[in-house]
């Protein structure tokens, strides 16, 4: 089998298939998880259900995209290309579409930290995951009210929460700001301590059960009497009777020879890394009105967020990065920020109604989708491996892969 990306969501993907004892071949341009997944913030949230596309996203959208220092950023040359993409995100916040895509979410991540906890204990790294919660924080309780739609499809769908008074704030995390009077604290929802030393294990892991991890860049998908049977590697043929397209933000390039159209999008991720910031947190913060994530890691703080289209050939915008630290600050002003790590930016791989991309292609026998998690692709990266190598190698899995399948946008 072929693995066409080394991203966490391939590593897993080829870890359970190996596991299964399937022959595989993981191939990336990249070292393993040296992409986006290295940048990621950390959370692994199996609680986050509900999608970004949510009823009332056309009343916040221009604010966001009118403000300079908002969190969703789209350059004025990029607004043709981003506005189908737009559209269908739109139609995805009908209430009844809502409903279906967070049954949907809620299958898949079932269990996620348990499925990310079966890899690392198997290959003597369980350290990795940190149990200690998550923290998101509002001004005041009219403040939180805002997302009581999103709260209580979480919630629906057995997700743990507290709400907290600025006292009870304190005693999580006695340093944030007196700004942020209330808190929902998480407590089942942990986070990984160094998503790119996770994903180096998990290739370890890929390894030690016989699989193999190369370097090479796939121009193609390679088809034989409409099968896909492996790809072109550097200029060279690889066949494979399987191949699992797990390329992230370049998957829908792959797929378009094929005919098959993905309105796939990369949603520009930064972070800003700090060594030495004066404040550590216990678990990921999350300033409500600042949607960032402040977590700490072994590395020192690392502070992520932003939205931004751009595709995945426009270069960084340095300013995209600046405003996290400004995010920071509305948390922890006291936070030192003169040692900081080169800022960082990476792809999210995004579809418009928050669905990854997974399984059989029916179209084309021999080829398997994985790819598409956005912004929970550390979070869906374990139970994707699980239901995919269950899938393709049996014993058959209970869980339907058809809300997830490239059909839908046929």
């Amino acid at each position: 089998m072929l693995v066409v990306g080394a991203g966490i969501v391939g590593l897993c993907t080829a870890w359970y298939l190996a596991r299964a004892g399937a022959e595989v071949t993981v191939v990336d341009r990249a070292g393993p998880g040296e992409g986006t997944s290295s940048g990621n913030a950390g959370a692994i949230s199996a609680g986050s259900v509900a999608p970004l596309a949510m009823p009332g996203v056309l009343r916040d959208v221009p604010k966001m995209l009118f403000d300079p220092k908002g969190a969703l950023h789209i350059p004025a040359r990029y607004w043709p290309t981003a506005f189908p993409w737009l559209w269908r995100f739109v139609l995805a916040a009908r209430p009844e579409r809502v409903q279906e895509i967070a049954q949907a979410l809620a299958v898949l991540l079932h269990g996620a930290e348990d499925r990310h906890l079966e890899i690392l204990e198997t290959e003597g790294a369980a350290d990795l995951i940190s149990h200690q919660g998550q923290l998101y924080l509002y001004r005041d309780r009219a403040h939180a009210a805002k997302d009581d739609a999103a709260w209580a499809l979480r919630r629906a769908h057995g997700l743990e929460m507290r709400v907290l008074d600025r006292g009870e704030v304190l005693e999580l995390e006695p340093e944030v700001s007196e700004a942020y009077g209330t808190g929902i604290f998480l407590p089942g929802q942990g986070h990984s301590v160094n998503p790119l030393r996770q994903a180096q294990v998990v290739a370890r892991g890929v390894e030690r059960l016989g699989g193999t991890i190369r370097r090479g860049t796939v121009t193609a998908l390679r088809t034989e009497n409409h099968r896909v049977t492996g790809a072109m590697i550097d200029g060279a043929p690889f066949e494979a009777d399987h191949t699992v397209l797990a390329a992230g933000a370049w998957s829908a390039a792959l797929l378009a020879p094929l005919g098959i159209k993905v309105p796939l999008e990369s949603q520009r991720g930064y972070h800003v890394m700090l060594p030495n910031p004066g404040v550590m947190p216990r678990r990921p913060i999350i300033p409500a009105d600042r949607k960032v994530f402040i977590t700490p890691m072994e590395e020192g703080l690392r502070v992520a967020g932003s939205v931004e289209f751009g595709g995945t050939e426009m270069p960084p915008t340095p300013e995209r990065s600046a405003l996290l630290l400004e995010d920071l600050a509305k948390v922890y002003p006291q936070a030192d920020t003169r040692e900081q790590r080169p800022h960082w930016m990476g792809h999210r791989p995004c579809l418009p109604d928050s669905l990854p991309v997974l399984g059989p292609v029916k179209a084309w026998p021999g080829l398997c989708c994985a790819f598409g998690h956005g912004h929970l692709g550390l979070t869906g990266s374990a139970p994707t491996g699980a239901l995919l190598a269950a899938a393709l190698l049996g014993p058959a899995s209970n869980t339907d892969l058809t809300p997830f399948g490239v059909e839908r946008f046929a």
